[in-house]
């Protein structure tokens, strides 16, 4: 990967010309550093400005009227936070570091130009959006309709498919049990219940905070998981000038 995280993430969904690429670079120019736990947006406050994940784990949230925390989902580096300041003045979600990270900021009308002057790079915005709709969509599905430990088995996956394995397969899910609660509508106590049960049917391997797929099919009907980034078809995009 290069240094330019987001460029290189767009560039998954459709090939870039260097024009291009240089183009989202810009979005990259300046870095902030954000300490655990610190936050970079937060709810119903005015927004001004949107980021790129450069490096670390953060993770989008909403208080709930009972005080409890809903995680809408975690962002990896390469993620654009703070898209729905191109529809609303004010945020709709917390934006928070899980772990210590680097955000680059840039204003909105940023965006704006970029997708006037590249409307390709526009239309591979709308498709990461969706996809990421599609994802949550899941999500709330899952939180809805399936049991426990097929919540807690596709966060697993999702997290696995985000993070980079090590070559023995293993991965660090870089949040804690209580986090992911809070994505699955769970109490720690319920989660760390049901990672022991996948560990006990031989799904998975713990080991020092490391996770290991011991079963990958059997662990993806657990979790009723489907790769959408398998299905992702953006063969009608006009191809680059």
């Amino acid at each position: 990967m290069s240094d330019h995280c987001f460029a290189d993430r767009i560039a998954t969904l459709i090939p870039l010309t260097a024009e291009e690429q240089a183009a989202i670079a810009r979005l990259e120019e300046r870095e902030r550093p954000i300490r655990r736990n610190a936050m970079v947006m937060r709810e119903n406050e005015r927004l001004t400005e949107m980021f790129v994940l450069k490096r670390g784990l953060m993770m989008s949230y909403m208080i709930l009227d009972d005080g409890s925390r809903q995680i809408l989902r975690f962002h990896f580096p390469g993620d654009l936070m703070g898209l729905a300041g191109l529809a609303f003045a004010k945020s709709q979600e917390t934006i928070m570091a899980v772990t210590e990270s680097v955000v680059c900021p840039f204003e909105r009308s940023h965006m704006a130009e970029l997708v006037a002057r590249h409307p390709r790079i526009g239309m591979a915005l709308m498709a990461l959006d969706q996809i990421s709709r599609v994802n949550l969509n899941d999500r709330l599905a899952a939180v809805g309709r399936t049991s426990a430990k097929a919540r807690v088995a596709a966060l697993l996956l999702e997290l696995r498919a985000r993070t980079a394995p090590a070559k023995d397969g293993s991965f660090t899910p870089g949040v804690t049990q209580e986090e992911i609660g809070d994505a699955t509508g769970l109490t720690a106590v319920h989660v760390n219940r049901m990672l022991r049960q996948l560990e006990d049917e031989k799904l998975i391997a713990r080991d020092n905070g490391r996770i290991s797929v011991v079963n990958e099919q059997r662990l993806m009907r657990a979790g009723q998981y489907i790769d959408r980034t398998a299905r992702v078809d953006l063969s009608w995009m006009p191809p680059a000038a």
